[in-house]
């Protein structure tokens, strides 16, 4: 059996109808007619961004119509993003949708997203927008580097330790939500995330006007492609070689008690077993597999120790 393109699990298939469903609301993969020269010409058009690990890999806006069930370009309003493959650096798509993957085996949120091909066969991220209701209109979010009230190209002017103060600043829920920025900011260390920067954690306020950490997004191992990658986020000032002391540190600064510090550490290690077998089904290739349970298997044995 396969692995489904978007959990991962053995599939029949490509997809899980349940997956699919959860992703598009229906148990059916919606056609998508764009070839990755057309997607690449579009994203030039400024219909969307592109990503700090490599200022080359593009995004596009999708929207989902029903009558027949696919998925078009939209230039204000999309419900989706895709991310196509980039010349530059292999595997993105694959590698983020196996970096999501583990973060939501790790315990954090993530929204819906996996796998697709483009009509010439390529593949492509897809997720879906967090910050859009279902008719495509805005929720309401800021990400830190609008908290911190900083301009976009200062994503990388921060540390971990002002994460953790726009939490308590602004989160209605401080408590809960320094949990979850410390499990947020852990793992994406654990899997070699070197891109965890400002505009990577937003505060979203939804109908209950609570303002909570959005799902996590835009988790890509960047020490596949950039084997020397440091934290963009220093946490206690150290960009590398970090110990269980350092995040235990960490943890202290966000005042987050050390027994639950201890618990959301041993909850990332019991992690590892199925984590690799996680990676061992992903998209990537070989060699990428590898590379990727070396930076796990690494990361883990830091963790592992002394106090």
């Amino acid at each position: 059996m396969n692995p489904c393109a978007i959990c991962l699990e053995p599939a029949e298939g490509e997809y899980h109808p349940v997956c699919l469903r959860e992703l598009f609301g229906v148990p059916h993969l919606p056609a998508l007619d764009i070839e990755l020269p057309k997607l690449y010409a579009l994203a030039a058009g400024n219909m969307a961004g592109m990503m700090s690990i490599s200022g080359v890999q593009e995004k596009v806006s999708l929207t989902l119509l029903p009558n027949p069930l696919r998925l078009e370009v939209a230039a204000t309003g999309g419900r989706y993003i895709l991310k196509p493959e980039t010349s530059r650096y292999p595997a993105l798509p694959q590698n983020e949708s196996l970096s999501m993957r583990l973060a939501k085996l790790a315990g954090i949120e993530i929204p819906p997203c996996g796998l697709m091909k483009l009509k010439d066969g390529t593949p492509a991220y897809i997720v879906r927008r967090f910050d859009r209701t279902d008719d495509g209109r805005k929720i309401a979010a800021e990400d830190f580097c609008q908290l911190a009230e900083l301009k976009p190209k200062n994503k990388y002017d921060g540390s971990a330790e002002l994460c953790a103060r726009l939490v308590k600043r602004y989160g209605s829920e401080p408590i809960i939500e320094i949990r979850k920025l410390f499990r947020q900011t852990l793992f994406s260390w654990w899997i070699g995330n070197g891109d965890l920067h400002l505009k990577n954690f937003t505060l979203i306020t939804r109908s209950d006007r609570l303002k909570r950490l959005s799902p996590a997004y835009d988790l890509v191992g960047t020490r596949l492609v950039l084997p020397e990658d440091t934290l963009a986020l220093p946490v206690g000032g150290k960009r590398t070689n970090l110990t269980r002391r350092s995040w235990l540190d960490y943890a202290e600064y966000c005042v987050l008690p050390a027994k639950a510090a201890k618990r959301l550490i041993e909850d990332l290690l019991e992690c590892e077993k199925p984590a690799m077998a996680l990676v061992e089904r992903s998209f990537l290739n070989d060699e990428a597999k590898a590379q990727y349970a070396a930076i796990l298997r690494e990361n883990t044995a830091a963790l592992e120790g002394k106090e």
